[in-house]
């Protein structure tokens, strides 16, 4: 079975002192007895995403060696150069970050994120030995008119063309309904989510890294959601904002996992 992702964004969320007190919770309960055997859960992969001021604090107390992979919400495509407020890649690297969150759909809702520049932040990535985290997925609207799997597969195809073979199997992919997303959105049934993830399956199960799914996750449906086909992995919000309710999700994953 391919390896389950399980990771976290905290999105405009945090002081210092919380990333460090969940950042160090973490650390302690992944080498402590947090998890069935106290180290990482077998065949899970775990990863956070912090805001940008908590990064190097949260990679400290981690520590080099960590399994736990960290990550960042946005980059921009050039290494360097005029762009005020940006962040490159080359920085994110260097802050500590072995992720890059892209084309999150409150990126292209709110900060005018395309296509296009999905496809050139992902090459970044790429270029500088990142995993892209490539973050698809349609309105209610599109839904609603049956094209969910057609409307997530041109976001994909568009971001990730051109790559070759190798490239792409460094990438993941993670469908993110926007309907299902917020605080405002309503957890997708398993149902509702089989056309998407069959469309992106038959597209790219064994060449890219894993297609994980994110939306309204909870402690009471990530297990379901983790037995749908082609889904390898959960990228959480809110549930896993406290540190409990991220080690509980690992403990699913790694129960999944083992079954």
């Amino acid at each position: 079975m391919s390896t389950l992702w399980v990771g976290t964004s905290w999105k405009m969320t945090k002081t210092l002192a919380e990333g460090r007190a969940w950042a160090a919770g973490l650390r302690e309960s992944l080498g402590g007895g947090g998890t069935s055997d106290g180290t990482v859960p077998a065949g899970v992969q775990p990863f956070v995403i912090p805001s940008f001021t908590a990064v190097t604090t949260v990679a400290e107390i981690l520590g080099e060696d960590s399994p736990v992979l960290l990550g960042v919400q946005n980059a921009h495509w050039e290494d360097a150069g005029a762009w005020t407020g940006e962040v490159s890649v080359p920085q994110a690297k260097d802050a500590g970050a072995r992720i890059v969150e892209i084309g999150h759909s409150e990126r292209r809702e709110h900060f005018g994120e395309t296509v296009e520049t999905t496809r050139l932040k992902v090459a970044a990535a790429l270029r500088h030995g990142l995993t892209p985290l490539l973050c698809i997925g349609e309105s209610d609207e599109v839904k609603e008119t049956g094209g969910s799997g057609e409307f997530v597969l041109d976001q994909a195809r568009g971001a990730l063309e051109g790559l070759s073979a190798e490239e792409l199997s460094r990438v993941l992919i993670a469908y993110e309904p926007i309907w299902a997303i917020g605080e405002k959105g309503r957890p997708a049934t398993v149902d509702e989510l089989i056309e998407p993830f069959a469309a992106l399956g038959a597209e790219y199960t064994g060449r890219v890294t894993g297609l994980l799914y994110g939306g309204s996750v909870n402690l009471d449906n990530a297990a379901d959601l983790l037995g749908i086909e082609h889904a390898t992995g959960l990228f959480v919000g809110r549930t896993a904002w406290q540190l409990g309710g991220y080690l509980e999700l690992l403990r699913i994953a790694e129960a999944h996992a083992a079954g």
